[in-house]
């Protein structure tokens, strides 16, 4: 069992409320607005002290040619692998930044154990983050301890400046488009357009419809075209099992304007960041990842194909003769009624996958599928995204920070949820822990609500119908809360059946610290 709740390296700040941390590193996460607000207010009076010990812990370390000493070795980290359960050594990204900064990790130290104060003062002066305390922004692993909405403002600022200078230059861009043919319209009426033309303001008109663009009619174009984007005639995107996110089609090239069309694709998503446009669109974990230029890795495949992921699971945990199976380095798909072999190594398909090296093959494998068989696609969207919306200002956000970004918020009924919810392993109803539960849930802030979503089904989007549509591994799956062993560890999340494991803990705040510290700082899924 792949437990995506209880481990992570904490390395990702989920896009939820404030944490309330004192300066020793204690976290109590999902701490109010009003407490971090007076903890900023207490020690605004310090802050030329702290302005002045980020100046001098994020200058860049200096080489002195004339020192003996070795430069030390890149730091290292052991992992184990959730799929084969082995050690492996692995380059400390982390370490490798911000060894090369003055502060070095004593700064990264500093930022993790006081972020509440941080976040609230930059939450009140903004442009903190273009001056003194830059180093939260430019400063990789110091982003992750930035709240979303403090990430969102100060990207959102940068994005209006570009806008209002395309603005006076080119004025508006102004479509005229007809409702059932949007996606085509849009596409021929943009694609001439530069990147420059493209930061202006839209315009845009119904074809046979009264009515001035004020924003309204905008706001229901993005709706209309981004349904139109997933229409199945374009055979860009396939639903993941779910059916509530999509990912690029490896087959799309029986749409022989596919390239073109993704790219166009990826300005639409691109023009919507820029203006702050949402978009009723939720894609695949693995894409998000691939927008971000981070690397995908297995638990991503389980979200779209969980079957597949089960088999490969089982590969791994029983040996290959037990299970009867001759594999060879090479991956068989379906395209359009007839398999298709992939190498994954040269001549992979002559080498034979053993017990030795089936790490390796369901790491190539997984790579394949998500990575390599949209290689084109993924290029052609990327190309139009990041003419948008610059590559290294959209890596401010992680994986599900991103979702939110481009989708926005959901609206969540908890009752909705709680009605559709079963109980197993022991708990029921009226267990303390799932009243408590409950109660917690329900205090929970917008972004909250989405994280906890976002954690038991890997989406944030509700399903149409509500709650007692979600679907899962077998189909129509409810919510499900099982009792977990033990009363410290975080809870679990079982993507594919809708599942959260909640340890028996003794109270209420207990459960709510856990639970918030679950939803916003863990990666990877669960798998039973």
């Amino acid at each position: 069992d792949d437990g995506g709740g209880g481990g992570g390296d904490g390395g990702e700040g989920g896009a939820g409320g404030d944490r309330d941390e004192d300066v020793t590193g204690a976290e109590t996460p999902g701490a109010k607005l009003s407490q971090s607000s007076s903890a900023a207010a207490l020690v605004n009076r310090f802050l030329p002290s702290v302005q002045g010990y980020f100046l001098l812990s994020s200058a860049k370390r200096v080489e002195d040619d004339d020192n003996d000493e070795k430069t030390p070795p890149p730091v290292a980290i052991t992992r184990v692998d959730s799929l084969t359960g082995k050690a492996r050594k692995e380059r400390d990204e982390v370490g490798d930044e911000v060894k090369g900064l003055v502060g070095g990790r004593s700064l990264l130290t500093f930022v993790k154990s006081n972020r509440v104060i941080l976040n609230a003062l930059v939450r009140s002066s903004p442009n903190l983050l273009d001056k003194s305390l830059s180093a939260l922004v430019k400063v990789k692993p110091l982003r992750t301890f930035l709240d979303f909405d403090v990430k969102r403002k100060y990207f959102s600022s940068l994005l209006r400046k570009k806008r209002a200078s395309a603005s006076r230059r080119y004025g508006s861009i102004r479509l005229n488009v007809r409702r059932e043919s949007i996606f085509e319209d849009t596409y021929h009426q943009l694609r001439l357009r530069s990147a420059d033309e493209m930061r202006g303001r839209l315009s845009v008109n119904f074809s046979g419809e009264e009515g001035i663009d004020a924003g309204g009619v905008t706001r229901e174009f993005y709706q209309v075209l981004a349904k139109e984007i997933f229409n199945a005639n374009y055979a860009l995107f396939l639903p993941s099992h779910d059916g509530c996110t999509f990912a690029p089609n490896p087959n799309s090239f029986i749409n022989t304007d596919h390239l073109s069309y993704f790219k166009f694709v990826g300005r639409i998503v691109g023009k919507a960041i820029a203006d702050g446009h949402l978009l009723d669109a939720h894609f695949s974990r693995s894409f998000y990842k691939h927008m971000l230029s981070e690397t995908v890795s297995h638990h991503d495949l389980q979200a779209q194909d969980p079957e597949y992921y089960k088999n490969l699971l089982s590969l791994l945990t029983y040996s290959l003769e037990d299970l009867g199976l001759e594999l060879t380095f090479s991956d068989e798909t379906e395209s359009f009624g007839r398999l298709r072999t992939t190498d994954l190594i040269p001549n992979g398909r002559s080498v034979a996958v053993t017990d030795d090296n089936k790490g390796e093959y369901v790491k190539l494998v997984c790579e394949n599928r998500l990575t390599t068989s949209i290689k084109a696609q993924l290029e052609a969207f990327l190309g139009g995204l990041h003419e948008l919306v610059d590559k290294d200002l959209l890596a401010l956000f992680n994986a599900k920070e991103l979702e939110l970004l481009i989708s926005g918020l959901p609206s969540i009924d908890i009752n909705d949820l709680r009605m559709n919810t079963e109980y197993t392993s022991g708990y029921s109803a009226s267990s303390p822990q799932i009243r408590w539960f409950w109660d917690v849930v329900s205090a929970f802030s917008e972004e909250e609500k989405a994280q906890l979503v976002m954690f038991f089904s890997g989406s944030s989007k509700v399903p149409l119908g509500g709650f007692a549509n979600l679907q899962g591994m077998r189909g129509l799956q409810k919510f499900n809360i099982g009792r977990a062993a033990g009363t410290t560890s975080l809870p679990a999340a079982h993507t594919c059946f809708n599942t959260i494991d909640l340890p028996e803990y003794e109270n209420a705040e207990v459960l709510r610290d856990k639970l918030l510290m679950a939803i916003s700082e863990t990666q990877g899924f669960g798998f039973a």
